[in-house]
């Protein structure tokens, strides 16, 4: 794995701001975007021609780790940002050519400004503080240590972020499994809990909810989701502890001995870092361009969310030692890898996305039940990425007032499908690499500590599908039919 220098801040600072610029600009001078949001969708021209730039960065992301002659030449960061922007690109021939011009504003508008930069800026932010949070020690890597370590994650992820959650503990998790043969089942149920499924009980803890809270779901709503939050870690970590204990017994003897002489209490190093992440907890539950700060008749300018943001990122910076940072093996390249990608993600996403949205009808004369919005939520966002299917499928619910109904901005939604939505875009985030923002995270730190993680197709294939669809069915059996 490509390693990033410490002195890359200014380098992921500038990307965020170049797209920023881009998208400000392009929205300014190409369209606009109030009068897009008011038009009913169409299926797009030639869609099946429009979708091909999203097939093609999946695949780059699916394939080229596993070519001999791409290999080394993906894992540089700028490469992987350059098939991101050829495919953004595509994308946007592809919209002039059907559509005009005058439709890549709103569609930047959409992909960048409302979805992309409060979603890589919250990635962003979560990562360089959590990042001053060092949990050094070597505990002898037991099932019960390890399935501890999950345990931990799964419950501090919804109040620190599951980006949050997965930089703080991967690294004295990697530590402590150093000494083990079989450690990769470790990191893949890592993803799953910690990554995953632990953000479901708050909008900082994963970014679909995020964008949920964005347009008007009240922040603590997602509390409500702790019975299916709690079946779901409780399960997986049953699972787990068995499966570890398996593997454990296969370790040799030497391994246990050496494992043990090398053991070290926990020290945790950085805890100011914790006072800027709960300065993002509030900074994501009180502040909303859209309506006036709490107790004022203040209305935030627009992106000072992001701003303030960036400000505990400045603070966290100033108040961490570089020893700490040293000490955790801190580097932008994971956040950077996430930016790469996703900024191409969210641009050649946004067709397939139009298709959803103009099948809209279709989709609810045949799906009206919450397991349906589950399952069509949940196997979209392992491959969409979780946060902009969750905002389809928000939409999409909101033309099916049946039952109870939830206030949100632009109307109401009806609450047992939004449950649904939120469970099916958290949960199956864990599917893939692409799902979430942090599943990229922990399998880039993971490498860079030498662990050959399994390829898109292994991850899937040999672990995700027969761990997780068998849950998946049991949450649908209990919660929502």
């Amino acid at each position: 794995m490509h390693h990033t220098k410490q002195s890359k801040p200014i380098a992921a600072i500038c990307i965020l701001a170049a797209l920023f610029i881009s998208a400000c600009l392009g929205a300014h001078l190409w369209g606009d975007t109030k009068a897009h949001d008011a038009h009913e969708a169409h299926m797009p021209h030639l869609w099946y021609i429009g979708i091909l730039p999203f097939i093609a960065i999946l695949g780059s992301i699916a394939l080229l780790p596993l070519l001999n002659k791409t290999r080394h030449w993906w894992e540089n960061n700028l490469n992987r940002f350059f098939v991101a922007m050829l495919c953004a690109l595509a994308t946007i021939v592809y919209m002039v050519a059907t559509s005009g011009a005058e439709s890549i504003g709103p569609m930047l508008d959409h992909a960048i400004m409302k979805d992309f930069i409060p979603f890589i800026i919250l990635l962003f932010s979560l990562y360089v503080i959590s990042g001053g949070i060092y949990l050094s020690g070597d505990l002898a890597a037991s099932p019960k240590i390890n399935t501890t370590f999950l345990a931990i994650g799964a419950g501090i992820a919804s109040f620190i972020g599951t980006t949050g959650a997965s930089m703080v503990l991967i690294r004295p998790l990697l530590k402590t499994n150093s000494q083990r043969k079989y450690k990769v089942h470790t990191i893949v149920v890592f993803i799953f809990l910690v990554s995953n499924i632990g953000g479901t009980l708050l909008p900082i803890g994963d970014p679909p909810l995020f964008l949920g809270y964005l347009r008007g779901v009240p922040f603590m709503w997602t509390l409500g989701l702790w019975p299916m939050w709690a079946t779901a870690c409780a399960i997986l970590l049953v699972v787990y502890y068995i499966w570890d204990s398996i593997l454990y017994k296969k370790e040799t003897p030497s391994d246990h001995i050496r494992d043990g002489m090398q053991s070290e209490p926990l020290r945790l190093r950085g805890g100011i870092n914790f006072l800027w992440i709960a300065g993002i907890v509030a900074t994501a539950a009180l502040v909303d361009s859209a309506k006036p700060l709490v107790g004022t008749d203040w209305t935030p300018f627009p992106y000072c969310r992001e701003l303030l943001m960036l400000f505990f990122v400045g603070l966290s910076l100033l108040s961490t030692s570089k020893a700490i940072h040293t000490a955790n093996s801190f580097t932008y390249g994971a956040i950077l890898e996430v930016g790469a990608l996703f900024s191409g993600i969210f641009i050649a996403m946004q067709v397939p996305l139009a298709v959803l949205e103009a099948s809209g009808k279709t989709i609810t004369e045949s799906m009206n039940q919450p397991w349906q919005f589950f399952w069509s939520t949940g196997t979209l966002s392992s491959f969409l990425d979780n946060a902009p299917t969750y905002v389809v499928f928000f939409k999409l619910s909101q033309s099916l007032p049946e039952g109870e109904m939830l206030a949100v901005n632009d109307g109401s939604v009806p609450v047992l499908l939004l449950i649904a939505i939120s469970l099916g875009s958290v949960f199956m985030g864990a599917m893939t690499y692409i799902g979430n923002g942090p599943n990229f995270m922990v399998k880039a730190i993971a490498e860079q500590e030498g662990i050959e993680m399994p390829s898109f197709f292994g991850f899937m294939f040999k672990y995700s599908i027969p761990v997780l669809i068998p849950l998946f069915i049991l949450i649908t059996v209990l919660f929502l039919l």
